[in-house]
């Protein structure tokens, strides 16, 4: 990982880096099987040796700070932050089957490791741990809200599967997959860490749509890291989503300003898997340039729900946490 990357989330972290140290020993040991599972103990040590980057729970604990005046966040706060993170990397483990992907975070995948079965088994214990936590703790509100995420991610992906070979998918489409699959766990984890601390409706709403735009803009920014010819830190390949025939936002729109003769020829080279020469024509109709200005148009919406709150160390940090969505390179 490399210094501008680590400098960015230091500062993201400043204002709650002994909540962060407290999260992090709460998570692992939720991790931990009270009976001796060999299998579970090793697949979870695993994860945990090869955690990401938190975002998720960093923003429960950011915005349960927000709206609890700076105070230390309480024992509620803790368990959404990792009950959130349970399901992210639950989702993930699963994706990785579905996308039969051997790599995830520079690392082996669990499922090229303990092979399919065992991984979609290890996904579905992460997320009972997760649903066994709000359910022994009475956090019915939390619970409604996280039932309606996977809900909505599970949808997302199977939408995502049925237009895969849908060449003609339209934008809209587009940004209800991502809202589905990626947004809806951001906005969840703003909206719970609200709900940890009590604030009132009017501040649930507003920073629910506040997780919306920023996770909208995350879905995007990934989506573009498709495009890099020369980019080793992100973990995924070049071309990825066209050997998988995902239909991003950059070949949305190249679709829909390409000439006929253009078009048919961009639908032979994703049949070829051509990604360099795909990639070429999105260049020339400004596929990326299209795409990153709809981003920046959800990070400039996300940052203006900031500007309803009082300026602090908080609202810096998740300023800051908006702009490293945006400029991150993994």
């Amino acid at each position: 990982m490399n210094l501008y990357y680590l400098n960015y989330l230091k500062r993201i972290k400043h204002p709650i880096r002994e909540e962060i140290k407290i999260f992090e020993k709460k998570l692992s040991n939720f991790f931990l099987s009270k009976k001796k599972f060999l299998i579970i103990e090793k697949i979870t040590n695993y994860i945990i040796n090869r955690k990401g980057k938190l975002i998720r729970p960093m923003f429960v604990l950011l915005i349960a700070k927000m709206f609890s005046d700076g105070n230390n966040v309480n024992k509620k706060t803790y368990h959404i932050a990792c009950l959130i993170e349970l399901i992210h990397i639950a989702t993930l483990v699963h994706d990785d089957v579905v996308d039969n992907s051997k790599f995830r975070r520079g690392s082996l995948s669990i499922n090229a490791i303990w092979k399919n079965k065992i991984a979609v088994l290890i996904g579905d214990y992460l997320l009972s741990k997760s649903f066994f936590l709000a359910t022994k703790n009475n956090y019915f509100d939390i619970l409604k809200v996280v039932c309606q995420t996977m809900k909505d991610i599970t949808e997302g992906e199977l939408l995502q599967i049925e237009k895969s070979n849908d060449l003609n998918i339209t934008e809209n489409t587009y940004f209800y997959i991502i809202y589905k699959k990626t947004a809806s766990l951001i906005s969840a984890s703003c909206e719970c860490g609200a709900l940890s601390v009590g604030t009132n409706k009017e501040n649930i709403n507003k920073i629910r749509n506040f997780g919306v735009f920023s996770g909208i803009a995350f879905q995007i920014k990934d989506d573009l890291f498709d495009y890099e010819y020369s980019n080793k830190n992100t973990g995924k390949s070049v071309g990825i989503d066209f050997e998988e025939k995902k239909i991003t936002l950059p070949l949305i729109y190249t679709f829909k300003k390409a000439s006929k003769k253009d078009k048919k020829y961009i639908i032979y080279l994703i049949n070829k898997k051509k990604r360099y020469d795909i990639i070429n024509y999105v260049k020339k109709y400004n596929g990326l340039e299209y795409a990153k200005k709809k981003m920046m148009k959800y990070h400039y919406n996300a940052l203006q729900i900031l500007e309803n709150y009082p300026d602090n160390n908080i609202k810096k940090s998740l300023k800051i946490m908006i702009n490293f969505i945006v400029d991150r390179n993994r």
